[in-house]
């Protein structure tokens, strides 16, 4: 967003677009609210105004992240792979939501529409390893491992990590696809 491009409408949702546009671009150590207001062209004043703080914007930023990973992996819901391609999705189209939705020590650890967007996101999210067809104790490993598989690819996509090597140089979504077909996540019968 550039300095001139708010002129009216919700202010609000303007700088979170325009924070996670610089997250994404930049990374979260630079942003301030200062900067923010610099970036959407708004007086400095306006961020503390809609967020109190750095810690608030990124806590509305997380619920707005969580709020929109929930839509998209409910629209996969029921089948395990599409659900983790779509956490992968969700990573590669919105890097600014995603890269502050796991940092604990930048939210507000008390806040509780924050707990109840990362419990629908959880819940969708699980909604997917229940298709794997586990029961009992076993569901909890079961749900960690998808999770883990889903966000470690996420993650080193994100980050750069697959760029150069042998493993990366094709479409993420179908390389995830190929990587989830590889991998069986429901322990055996005793």
């Amino acid at each position: 967003m550039t300095k001139s491009a708010y002129h009216h409408g919700d202010l609000r949702a303007a700088l979170l677009a325009a924070a996670a546009e610089q997250i994404a671009a930049e990374g979260v150590d630079g942003l301030s609210l200062r900067a923010l207001a610099q970036r959407a062209g708004v007086s400095h004043a306006a961020p503390a105004h809609h967020f109190g703080n750095r810690q608030g914007l990124l806590t509305e930023l997380a619920i707005a992240g969580f709020d929109l990973l929930a839509d998209e992996l409910h629209a996969a819901a029921g089948d395990f792979r599409e659900v983790a391609v779509a956490y992968i999705r969700f990573a590669r189209t919105h890097p600014g939501h995603f890269d502050i939705m796991y940092r604990h020590d930048l939210l507000r650890a008390g806040d509780e529409r924050l707990a109840a967007a990362r419990l629908r996101s959880g819940v969708e999210l699980r909604s997917g390893a229940a298709e794997l067809g586990t029961s009992g104790q076993s569901d909890r490993a079961v749900q960690l491992a998808a999770w883990s598989l889903a966000h470690g690819f996420a993650t080193l996509w994100r980050e750069g990590a697959l760029v150069g090597s042998q493993l990366g140089g094709e479409d993420p979504e179908e390389l995830a696809r190929r990587m989830i077909a590889t991998v069986r996540l429901a322990p055996d019968s005793p």
